[in-house]
């Protein structure tokens, strides 16, 4: 192998202790798929506690980049995609253009 080649582990895919995305952004994300998503399957989907899912959705409603919708015993869930990621530096593009990026499904 060259300086220049890349070796591709043979642990892709496997889990790990580190993500690309933060847990705000993988629980905004599952609230994106899923605007009626309870917090249980929320917690399910980014292998977090609901305690960790309920302050984080928690976060992310006082910031502004999620609109809770209470109807009945069940929350609606909205994005408020015009804000700008909190990650100064993709201030650029407004959430949903992120959103969008990461919900893609890649080609096969």
């Amino acid at each position: 192998m060259t300086r220049n080649e890349v070796q591709v582990s043979a642990s892709v895919g496997t889990t790990s202790d580190w993500s690309f995305l933060t847990k705000h952004g993988r629980v905004l994300l599952c609230v994106a798929q899923d605007p009626q998503i309870r917090l249980r399957d929320v917690a399910t989907a980014v292998g977090l506690t609901e305690r960790r899912v309920h302050a984080i959705l928690g976060e992310l409603i006082e910031s502004g980049y999620v609109i809770k919708d209470k109807n009945g015993r069940r929350n609606r869930y909205e994005i408020n995609e015009q804000l700008p990621p909190a990650d100064f530096t993709t201030r650029v593009q407004p959430v949903s253009e992120m959103v969008r990026l990461l919900s893609a499904r890649s080609p096969s």
